[in-house]
């Protein structure tokens, strides 16, 4: 039986986007929706990259899926890292994650909805939530990135949201191959790849 190919590297254009004030209003939580978002204090690893792979796996959020659990652990579980996960009827639905670590910026990290609650208007409130929750934190700015592999509405999400373009840059990203996937599936995602 003949090898699965690796899957070929990706090219992207990264936007840099900052926010130098907190926005006036925040949208509010769309009507007959049960959600909940909580602050996960040391979040178990297999749980983050539960997130990691079903909010992130359709835009190649492979960065850390590949991490040993050390590395990984030392990130989301650093003082200056703050995950907060969107739950939608009792069950996961979404995450975003903040991180103080540079000088008086607060960057959000990642910010992604699981494809069961797309297109209900959570994007827009749970976006609210995490700005308002990084200028609580009082930085002199917030920032965020995105790039064209990610979901077409982010970019404009973020503008309409108060964000700014600051810069650009290119970037290649490596897919998950076949054999990453079942490596991570057969171990339950700990200390993956």
């Amino acid at each position: 039986m003949a090898k699965p190919a690796k899957p070929k590297s990706l090219k992207a254009t990264v936007t840099h986007l900052e926010m130098k004030k907190p926005p006036r209003t925040a949208p509010p939580l769309p009507v007959n929706l049960h959600a909940t978002l909580m602050r996960a204090t040391e979040i178990p690893l297999h749980f983050y990259r539960y997130l990691q792979w079903r909010v992130g796996r359709e835009w190649h959020w492979v960065t850390r899926l590949r991490m040993k659990d050390k590395e990984l652990a030392g990130i989301i579980h650093a003082k200056t890292t703050r995950i907060y996960v969107l739950s939608v009827d009792g069950a996961p639905a979404g995450f975003f994650e903040l991180s103080s670590a540079r000088d008086a910026n607060v960057e959000l990290v990642y910010f992604g909805l699981m494809d069961h609650v797309r297109k209900r208007g959570l994007g827009e409130w749970m976006l609210g939530q995490a700005i308002a929750t990084a200028w609580s934190l009082t930085p002199a700015t917030v920032t965020v990135q995105t790039n064209t592999l990610d979901h077409p509405a982010a970019l404009p999400l973020y503008q309409r949201m108060g964000f700014t373009p600051v810069s650009q840059n290119e970037a290649i990203i490596r897919p998950l191959s076949d054999d990453e996937i079942l490596s991570m599936a057969k171990a339950g995602f700990p200390d993956t790849v």
